[in-house]
């Protein structure tokens, strides 16, 4: 059963970039594009073990820390070798002001 959960004010994300949350233990990167669009995927690389919070984040792509692959925040997609195996994108709404991540 999936429920919505409030992880973050939108204003504690600032553009271009992402923060981890821990929602109920799940390891969580949020990201809010430079275009003010929020996403939420897993927070740990599918190639190597690196935080995604701590990539760099460039249009909807987020370049992993350890090797430069990428992701596409909106589906999970590994966009650019090695990242090849794709990881966990979660849907996201924002109310009045607060991000919520659906787990």
């Amino acid at each position: 059963m999936s429920q919505w959960i409030d992880v973050a004010a939108e204003d504690d994300i600032f553009e271009g970039a992402a923060i981890a949350v821990t929602p109920q233990g799940h390891d969580i990167a949020v990201y809010k594009t430079e275009a003010g669009e929020v996403f939420a995927t897993h927070n740990i690389c599918s190639h190597g073990h690196a935080r995604l919070c701590e990539g760099f984040l460039e249009g909807h792509e987020i370049e992993c820390p350890f090797h430069q692959g990428r992701f596409d925040v909106r589906t999970g997609e590994a966009t650019l070798a090695p990242c090849v195996e794709p990881i966990r994108s979660y849907p996201v709404k924002i109310e009045a002001g607060r991000v919520w991540v659906e787990i």
